[in-house]
């Protein structure tokens, strides 16, 4: 067979969980501080929920978020991949965990700036932040192909192998936002945020087929497929294939700049429908980039290919041994990413337009004892590109001093009823987790580290509209 390089999926989620472990992280929407009135964080889910003063970030270290879920991969299994060496796929343990259907979602995000204040009624808020969301999905077969070519033998020769709906879908940009919020009335209090979207790359790729034939001799591939990618400094390395075509080789990065340029808006709105009952609703990242054309490229594959081999003999035992023994190739490369495989034709350069990951956020809290206690229930439902994600959390808060909240929830769905949330706010440190780690295989992992500087005096919370 021939020498197989680096598996991308080793190097891809390596590398996220060095992400995720080695920076002071949050999920990109804290879940758990969503009903902690004196947290500014929870402006993030709901442009209309006001705090109760104004704030100025640390720059930078303010802000720094980061989230990642699978419904197959955990920590174990990251483990499990780095201790198996170059082909991760042939750990059992691993395989036996995969779903036929592998998704891992990861959100990176960080406010190099971002501050907060009232005038008059009115709060006003604005930021500047780094974004990044990263999908994919990996059906189980692609896995059982890996597995049968790395420990070839003749008793696959002649098997088909049909791997269908690969996906992966990258989008980064920066983020420059103004929002504002006010009250209409005692009950209904209104919200909204317009960003600035400057966009660093995006990449889209979706192979809906790849079915292989292995002879040993020759490999028989028909593939189905679409790859679009917007960044600046990215480079396509390709050749010419038997065909007189111009096929993908690889993807390599020299440099990163300004790709395209989008908008997007955030829309909230809270209301108290009883004295201690209060509502909520929002909708962000309603919007768009688009993309140049100078810094996109799109490559499509649509083919029916067949890849042969000169079958020879070992030469150790020269011409006279009695059974020769044909040396067999496969065309796989044990990459789990492997573009030699796909046979993405490039085309034409051309300019391109993508929406944002939108998300749907509703909520109810009745408050008691002064409002100092509080239990709640959020629902959000994130529209990712690939798989839409839906969470259920419940909470009870405890907000005593406008220094002092505190938050314990439990979300329902992703975490399987296997985690719960802690929250707490302590002067200008706030601390938070969606999903407690305990050191067991966790699917789901985020947390939060900010800090922030206070901003005016505290709101009264019985101060007249104006």
């Amino acid at each position: 067979m021939t020498p197989k390089k680096l598996p991308f999926a080793k190097h891809v989620i390596t590398t996220l969980i060095l992400a995720i472990v080695t920076v002071p992280v949050s999920a990109q929407y804290l879940r758990t501080s969503y009903f902690m009135e004196n947290s500014a964080d929870r402006i993030q889910l709901n442009p209309a929920l006001q705090p109760t003063r104004g704030y100025v970030k640390i720059p930078v270290i303010g802000a720094i978020n980061a989230s990642a879920n699978s419904n197959s991969l955990g920590t174990q299994d990251i483990i499990d991949v780095i201790d198996s060496d170059d082909d991760f796929y042939n750990n059992d343990k691993f395989f036996n965990r995969l779903s036929s259907d592998n998704r891992l979602n990861v959100n990176l995000t960080s406010d190099i700036i971002s501050f907060g204040f009232y005038k008059g009624a009115g709060f006003w808020s604005a930021n500047i932040g780094l974004r990044t969301d990263i999908n994919a999905s990996i059906p189980k077969s692609l896995f059982n192909y890996l597995r049968a070519t790395d420990n070839f033998d003749e008793s696959m020769l002649g098997n088909t192998f049909d791997i269908r709906n690969e996906r992966l879908n990258i989008n980064a940009y920066t983020e420059i936002g103004v929002g504002y919020s006010r009250p209409v009335n005692e009950k209904l209090t209104l919200g909204g945020k317009v960003k600035m979207l400057v966009g660093l790359g995006n990449l889209d790729m979706n192979v809906q087929q790849l079915s292989v034939t292995e002879n040993g001799t020759e490999s028989i591939i028909k593939s189905r497929g679409s790859l679009k990618t917007s960044f600046h400094g990215l480079g396509l390395e390709t050749s010419v294939g038997f065909d007189g075509k111009e096929y993908i080789d690889d993807i390599d990065f020299d440099d990163f700049g300004v790709a395209g340029y989008g908008a997007a808006i955030d829309l909230g709105a809270t209301y108290q429908l009883l004295d201690n009952l209060t509502l909520s609703a929002a909708v962000l990242d309603l919007g768009f980039i688009s993309w140049s054309k100078d810094a996109t490229s799109v490559a499509s594959t649509n083919s029916d290919r067949t890849i042969s081999y000169d079958n020879y003999y070992d030469p150790d035992f020269g011409p006279s041994y009695p059974d020769y023994e044909p040396y067999y190739e496969t065309a796989s490369n044990g990459d789990v990413l492997d573009f030699e495989l796909l046979g993405f034709e490039v085309g034409n350069q051309k300019s391109r337009t993508t929406s944002l990951a939108s998300t749907l956020v509703l909520g109810g809290e009745y408050a008691f004892l002064n409002k100092s206690l509080g239990v709640g229930v959020l629902s959000t439902t994130r529209f990712n590109k690939i798989k839409t994600i839906s969470e259920l959390t419940f909470s009870a808060n405890y907000r005593p001093k406008s220094w002092f909240n505190t938050t314990l929830s439990y979300s329902v769905i992703q975490s399987c009823m296997k985690s719960f949330g802690l929250a707490v706010k302590l002067g200008p440190l706030m601390l938070g987790t969606d999903y407690m780690y305990f050191g067991s295989n966790t699917k789901n992992v985020n947390g939060y580290l900010g800090l922030s500087i206070p901003l005016g005096k505290a709101k009264n919370k019985n101060t007249q509209l104006l």
